[in-house]
């Protein structure tokens, strides 16, 4: 957006115009940022859903669905029909808890910690190059907007990954 003024101040009074195209550059955002991983996806038969479990599995190796549920925000229905894939394909594994035997606790394989590193990389060098032209200033702002769009309790989740 070029809504800045000539020494850079922050905007604290938006239009309404200024917010909708914001808006609609989230959305195109979005699109770039899914373009590279949407096309691995589905050269293997997987879509987003996939790509966000085995995002938040690898960060978080042994945590358990109800965890994984929580940090998506899926039905338990619609999370089992991916980790089924995912396990039957290879990629996850889900071992009974120790403490608690009703609780499944999900890991990467190596093949999914491999499938991963191939999404992430696609993603990450796009993030990388986006960064290094904004300037460092940008990404310190930028993270700190979508902070501030986050609901307090997927801060607090987002807060305790760091």
């Amino acid at each position: 957006m070029t809504d800045r003024g000539p020494t850079g101040e922050s905007l604290l009074f938006l239009t309404d115009a200024q917010l909708r195209r914001g808006i609609e550059a989230m959305f195109f955002a979005y699109r770039g940022f899914t373009a590279d991983p949407d096309r691995i996806l589905s050269e293997h038969g997987y879509g987003r859903a996939h790509h966000r479990a085995i995002h938040f599995i690898n960060r978080w190796p042994g945590t358990n669905v109800n965890n994984l549920l929580a940090i998506l925000g899926v039905t338990k229905q619609s999370l089992n029909r991916v980790l089924r894939t995912l396990i039957e394909d290879g990629l996850v594994e889900s071992k009974v808890g120790t403490v608690d035997r009703r609780e499944r606790h999900l890991s990467l394989t190596e093949s999914g910690r491999d499938f991963e590193r191939e999404l992430s990389e696609a993603q990450t060098a796009r993030m990388r190059e986006a960064f290094r032209r904004a300037g460092p200033e940008a990404v310190t702002g930028f993270r700190r907007v979508l902070e501030e769009m986050m609901d307090d309790d997927l801060k607090r989740l987002f807060e305790g990954a760091a």
